[in-house]
């Protein structure tokens, strides 16, 4: 008899509310979440100014760098003590390291203490994702949690569409500290809900011993391989800050998996991936999540450099992959409560995301506007649901006294597969475009003798730096020496065609990734994910019968 044969029937929410008292933690939940998505877009958007102001130009990548890397290390170990001491202790210290984060961002003087401060920020955001999905998990029964857990996209979605118009205009009226000290009255309004209204679950049989060993190896090897794969964005795969550091942390990792099979109270209990549920959702996220993330992040700069959008103006064209993402991940929720199922809702969704990268690599300077809005809006509607049914299916089933240990876990190879997913299709599209600039040069018109002269040597870095101005005909002239710019100035609008076209056949490559990785991760759940009804089917080690009661503080 299978782990996934032998099914246990409940339709129970393990902490027992009135549903007034639900819905003002679902708002407050869902109001940590966005103080912390809404964080990242608005800092995207205030970094030039912050980095000019503390002439930190060097080390700006660490900006981000720092809080992936705190916030991603830090999810697994938060939700682990969660099933522990419970939710709401962990998730208020979450919302509390945030906002001292915050406030120590805006009173930075130089940028070393802005990186620090960023640091602080992420440990205290990699509570509030995994204990937030955890949360509903406690207080909905399956069947009802798809009605809500969609939200959780949506809230993404709108941070997005926001966060950058918020982010310009606080930098561009009260400055760019405000930013981060717009979070503390929000944040204190979860923080009073929060402990207000949650009550504390802790199974009555909770053990209380805490796996150091484990969480020492997983930070360790989380933390070279995350920062590999970030470096792999600007240098080889050959390099010892590259390969080097991703070989170190899978080292460590193997370590890290022989100790949590010998761990009393493991920090990732490895018996969660004897659930087939479980497995295949956290590969199928990683999976979906290493392809979409390069749409987020190449098509704001392809509007950019072909057409000559601004980077906010560049953040609302996207706005249609937004929009998809939002309906589907709220209407795949909705489904799987009405319907109680979900494998396979979430097979065609990624068989649609692949689709919609696949329109995607035909994105050229001349395909109509509103065309590429049809294809994003084809692959928003594929992404969607990723985001609220693999949740949904994981809680589904997990014991519950290991829910916050297997959204957490959810969560970190959502994180992780961003990153290999951008470090991988960064190769692909730097590769590409080096390839692609002679012939499209000469495509355009360029001579021969210019656009070799003007491709050889070139490198992906120097490309990069050429396409981040606004005005890439005059960059490419005060680069020419000047003996030759009477020769090179007529050909200017040609070159300027050529790079366009070589920049866009590069863009469109990227997607190629996603295609793979996202029919990948369909086949794993078409062949791996059991066909299971929310609410009804729990797998083996579940608990059956009357769950433990909540723990009043």
């Amino acid at each position: 008899m299978t782990a996934d044969s032998t099914p246990t029937f409940h339709d129970r929410a393990p902490i027992e509310l009135p549903h007034r008292v639900r819905l003002e933690i679902l708002f407050a939940v869902l109001l940590g979440i966005f103080l912390s998505a809404l964080d990242q877009t608005i800092v995207g958007t205030a970094l030039p100014q912050i980095v000019s102001d503390l002439e930190g130009n060097d080390v700006y990548v660490w900006a981000f760098t720092a809080y992936l890397l705190t916030a991603t290390v830090s999810g697994p170990l938060y939700g682990k003590l969660s099933d522990i001491f419970g939710r709401r202790p962990l998730f208020l210290i979450g919302v509390s390291i945030f906002l001292v984060g915050s406030l120590l961002c805006g009173l930075s003087q130089e940028m070393w203490q802005f990186v620090a401060f960023r640091g602080i920020q992420g440990l205290g955001a990699g509570a509030l994702f995994p204990i937030a999905i955890a949360i509903i998990g406690d207080i909905f029964a399956p069947s009802e949690r798809g009605k809500y857990q969609g939200f959780f996209g949506a809230v993404f979605g709108l941070s997005s569409l926001i966060g950058p118009a918020i982010g310009g205009l606080i930098t561009d009226t009260v400055g760019w500290h405000w930013i981060f000290y717009v979070n503390l009255p929000i944040g204190l309004v979860v923080l009073y809900v929060i402990w207000r209204t949650l009550p504390t679950r802790r199974a009555e049989d909770a053990d209380r011993h805490i796996d150091y060993l484990g969480a020492a190896l997983l930070v360790g090897a989380l933390v070279p391989i995350l920062i590999g794969f970030t470096n792999a964005q600007f240098g080889e795969w050959t390099d010892p800050d590259v390969g080097g550091l991703i070989l170190a942390g899978l080292a460590i990792g193997a370590v890290f998996v022989w100790a949590e099979s010998r761990a009393h109270e493991p920090i990732v209990p490895l018996g969660l991936f004897r659930l087939r549920t479980f497995t295949a959702s956290v590969i199928g996220m990683f999976l979906a999540t290493m392809g979409f993330f390069a749409a987020i992040v190449f098509l704001p700069r392809w509007y950019q450099v072909v057409a000559g959008s601004s980077a906010t103006e560049s953040g609302y064209q996207i706005l249609p992959l937004l929009g998809g993402l939002i309906v589907s991940a709220v209407g795949a929720g909705q489904i799987v409560s009405r319907t109680g199922r979900y494998k396979a809702l979430i097979a065609v969704s990624l068989v649609v995301l692949a689709l919609g990268l696949f329109l995607l690599t035909n994105i050229r300077p001349d395909t109509p506007g509103p065309l590429v809005w049809l294809w994003m809006g084809i692959t928003g509607l594929g992404v969607g649901p990723v985001f609220s049914v693999f949740t949904l299916a994981v809680q589904n089933a997990v014991p519950v006294r290991q829910l916050g240990t297997a959204s957490s876990s959810l969560t970190l190879f959502q994180q992780v597969g961003g990153t290999v997913g951008l470090a991988i299709t960064g190769t692909v599209f730097a590769s590409t475009l080096l390839e692609e600039v002679p012939d499209q040069l000469t495509a355009a018109g360029v001579p021969p003798q210019f656009a070799d002269a003007f491709s050889s040597g070139g490198d992906a870095a120097a490309f990069n730096d050429l396409t981040s101005v606004g005005d890439l005909g005059a960059s490419i002239l005060a680069q020419v020496p000047e003996a030759f710019r009477a020769q090179v100035e007529p050909l200017i609008p040609a070159i300027v065609e050529g790079i366009h076209a070589a920049f866009s056949i590069a863009t469109g490559s990227t997607f190629l990734v996603g295609i793979i990785t996202a029919l990948l991760a369909a086949t794993v759940v078409s062949v791996l994910m059991p066909a299971g009804r929310m609410g009804h089917q729990v797998e083996s080690g579940a608990p059956s019968g009357r769950l433990p009661e909540p723990v009043a503080e």
